[in-house]
């Protein structure tokens, strides 16, 4: 007995799936798990079920007459059946069977599905026991046959199939994004068998795409990046943040620590990435640009593990790290790299990140000089960034802040971030207006040709316009009739 009154469950097409498939159809995976922990479907969430006792065609006939059938995922046994907003993942029972014994790579599987599989087969090869359960619809029946609801009662993760567990390395990395996204606990047998499995075969894409999922999904995405040390992730696939965690911090300066008592620079990224996590809910960014601080946030430092050292400054020895955003950039490059990381949803992720990282530093800085900072400092900034300025206020404050015994003490009134934004308006200053005023057609109504010449003149018309020399175009083009010294009149 789980103890558990699953009568509440229902959701669109309950009984259509009745009808069609009577006792051979259950609810399985997450959803079964998330209402064992909080008694509810959560709507607009896609579900996932399994039909037994029936071939993939079969169900398929019977789907078509009620809705949208896709079954591109035939190679799976999964059908895609959508009705209004929700889409139903369908599967029929399967197994999987490695080709090579020694290869790990997630396409080394042979795919056998059928009415000939039973459902116990079929849960045994799934990854958690928290995701092996199934719901008979007929009688909301659980069937749980590897112990999975007292599992994600005591909110724990254990391997369905120990044996078969390291046949697809990228568990680890779903254990690490599991437990922060569902604040599980590991259990030892995970740990002491991640140590044992290689991760260097999977592709840059799963591991990109587990990693994003970690960032977006946790509420503290450091709890899984904890994990990653734990589960022998960072060392594996991260070595530029694994470095972090051995590079100490001066514990003044510093104050945070890990839970070991430790200053180091992999303390104060988790700080820092915990934060970022929270302002982006906060300011509601868009997917994109969340991942653009989440990702600025946790790379914001790998130079720190290239440039530490002792310096002895203001009457001790102190922990320093001269320049180190800039000198983290070549290995951000590399890491990026590694995981084939550019755009996403039309956005340059990739190159926002490297200027939020290149220039994390640089808000603070103008802060404590602002008495000498105007216009030209500014809109040169906002010029840098490409108009996503927001990102580096947001960066530079989990940065800062992470370093507060109470980081969201007076959050909303932090002293640099107020600075900066009253800097844009008195300047009236944001993204469109950084833009250049000038452009080559302009030069070219003026008798200027296109070549060298015409692009050095637009790059030090926009200098000029930085400078605040002019703001309009009528402006602009009146200081380029006075200084070009081009052969003949200037068209008026």
């Amino acid at each position: 007995m789980t103890g558990i009154d699953f009568g509440g469950i229902d959701f669109p097409q309950y009984k259509l799936f009745l009808e069609l498939f009577n006792h051979d159809v259950y609810l399985i995976g997450g959803t079964v798990r998330d209402y064992i922990m909080r008694g509810k479907i959560e709507s607009g969430k896609d579900l996932d079920l399994l039909v037994c006792n029936r071939s993939y065609e079969e169900i398929a006939a019977g789907l078509r007459p009620h809705g949208k059938t896709n079954t591109v995922g035939k190679s799976f046994a999964v059908i895609k059946f959508t009705q209004g907003k929700i889409t139903y993942d369908i599967a029929i029972p399967r197994r999987e069977r490695k080709i090579d014994p020694l290869a790990h790579d997630h396409r080394n599987f042979l795919v056998e599905c059928g009415p000939e599989i039973s459902l116990s087969e079929d849960l045994g090869r799934r990854d958690f026991t928290c995701n092996a359960m199934a719901l008979r619809l007929k009688d909301r029946q659980l069937v749980d046959p590897l112990g999975g609801c007292p599992d994600t009662l005591a909110r724990r993760l254990r391997m369905a199939n120990p044996a078969s567990f390291a046949d697809d390395p990228l568990r680890v990395l779903r254990c690490a994004r599991f437990a922060a996204v569902l604040n599980f606990s590991v259990s030892e047998e995970i740990y002491s068998r991640a140590q044992k499995i290689s991760l260097l075969e999977l592709s840059p894409e799963r591991i990109c795409e587990e990693l994003l999922r970690l960032l977006l999904e946790a509420p503290r995405p450091a709890v899984g990046l904890r994990e990653y040390l734990r589960l022998n992730v960072l060392e594996q696939l991260f070595p530029e943040l694994y470095q972090l965690t051995t590079t100490i911090q001066d514990a003044i300066f510093h104050p945070e620590k890990d839970e070991f008592g430790h200053h180091t620079v992999w303390a104060h990224t988790l700080a820092a990435i915990d934060l970022a996590a929270c302002l982006a809910r906060m300011h509601r960014l868009d997917q994109p640009r969340a991942l653009a601080l989440l990702l600025a946030a946790l790379f914001h430092d790998l130079g720190k593990a290239l440039t530490t050292r002792w310096e002895y400054r203001r009457g001790r020895l102190t922990v320093t790290s001269p320049w180190h955003d800039s000198r983290g950039m070549e290995s951000l490059e590399v890491a990026l790299d590694r995981l084939r990381l550019e755009s996403r949803h039309s956005f340059p992720l990739r190159a926002i990140v490297l200027k939020l990282v290149r220039f994390h530093h640089r808000l603070y800085d103008l802060y404590r000089n602002r008495d000498e900072i105007g216009f030209k400092t500014i809109s040169r900034l906002i010029r840098d960034m490409e108009g996503e300025d927001l990102l580096l206020i947001l960066l530079d404050l989990a940065d800062r802040r992470s370093r507060l015994s109470d980081p969201w003490s007076g959050i909303e009134k932090d002293e640099v971030a107020k600075w900066f934004q009253l800097q844009k308006e008195n300047y009236c200053l944001d993204s469109e207006k950084v833009k250049p005023i000038i452009l080559g057609r302009h030069l070219a109504a003026l008798g200027m040709k296109p070549g060298i010449e015409m692009g050095r003149w637009l790059n030090t018309l926009y200098e000029k316009q930085l400078d605040g020399d002019f703001a309009t175009l009528e402006q602009g083009l009146e200081i380029f009739r006075r200084e070009w010294p081009g052969p003949g009149p200037i068209k008026q």
